[in-house]
């Protein structure tokens, strides 16, 4: 791979950070129970992430009447799983995001989070970035960069979202329902980490006797990951040996310490509007996340919960 003097500078952006670094946290909380995971899990590793805002991002599914209400819900869930974590605290930082996905590709959705964002990124520079966790669709991400472009060398998104390259289809649910924001992250040479979906993070799943020997009983919050979950499965049709994804804990473990994933460099691939990828040599990198080290993940995490 050939590499030029400002994908070299990307290289360097891309690389695991040491030390205790801040991160905001863009989730669709109420529309799967791995955001809640996702949330808890970033908040109980306070000793590398220091936390300085959540978004409520949109989605509509069956859960929702539109993406409004999506953000809406999701929005109160991160309420609620402050309330069951006792961190009143944080609450103060909670913004709502985005009512609907973009039009085009050159048109934000002005929310409370993306403005949140363009502010507070533009407080910090390229040797000091803020690191933007994304585990939902990424519309208020997008609108917050094209409102101010100039965060791109301020931020390094992680985001969970999209299919693996090599799986046969993107009909992925985050990228799904807002391929415009999804092209403009992918495209707009901002340094980004992306976990696939399918064919990589969705091998991260847990099952009910899991949960249940390491959460029942540990605390409130625990008792109520370990119900709605349950609750999910069974309503998605699980039957007795039932197993759930959790992937967007994954995207919060990238900038853990502890070994989780296996990532490679590699040339921004094209999110189309039909479902697939395209791809062009002359692109940028990206850090490219093909392998989850299952078992040791969800050790941290259940220890992490628990406490």
């Amino acid at each position: 791979m050939t590499v030029s003097a400002d994908d070299a500078a990307l290289i360097r952006r891309l690389e695991k950070p040491k030390g205790r670094v801040d991160v905001v946290l863009d989730t669709d909380t109420y529309n799967e129970i791995d955001d809640q995971f996702a949330l808890a899990y970033l908040i109980k590793s306070q000793e590398k992430l220091n936390l300085k805002a959540i978004y409520a991002a949109p989605f509509y599914n069956e859960k929702s009447s539109g993406p409004a209400d999506g953000m809406e819900k999701s929005y109160q869930e991160i309420l609620n799983i402050l309330t069951l974590m006792e961190r009143e605290d944080l609450k103060q930082h909670v913004r709502r995001g985005s009512d609907r996905y973009l039009c085009c590709e050159t048109e934000p959705v002005c929310s409370d989070a993306a403005e949140d964002l363009v502010k507070r990124a533009m407080e910090y520079s390229t040797e000091k970035p803020l690191y933007v966790i994304a585990i939902g669709a990424i519309t208020n991400i997008a609108s917050a960069l094209l409102m101010k472009p100039e965060i791109r060398d301020r931020i390094v998104i992680v985001w969970l979202g999209g299919n693996a390259v090599h799986w046969p289809d993107n009909r992925e649910f985050n990228l799904a329902q807002d391929v415009a924001a999804a092209r403009i992250v992918f495209g707009c040479g901002v340094p980004l980490v992306q976990l696939p979906c399918m064919g990589v993070v969705s091998a991260f799943t847990t099952s009910g006797p899991e949960l249940e020997y390491h959460l029942r009983g540990k605390n409130r919050l625990c008792d109520y990951l370990v119900d709605t979950t349950t609750r999910e499965a069974k309503a998605c049709g699980g039957g007795s040996a039932w197993t759930r994804p959790i992937w967007d804990v994954t995207a919060v473990a990238w900038l853990l310490d502890g070994d989780f994933e296996r990532d490679i460099l590699m040339h921004s691939p094209i999110p189309e509007y039909d479902d697939r990828y395209a791809f062009d040599a002359g692109r940028h990198l990206i850090r490219y996340v093909y392998h989850i080290n299952r078992d040791r993940l969800f050790a941290d995490l259940f220890e992490k919960l628990a406490m």
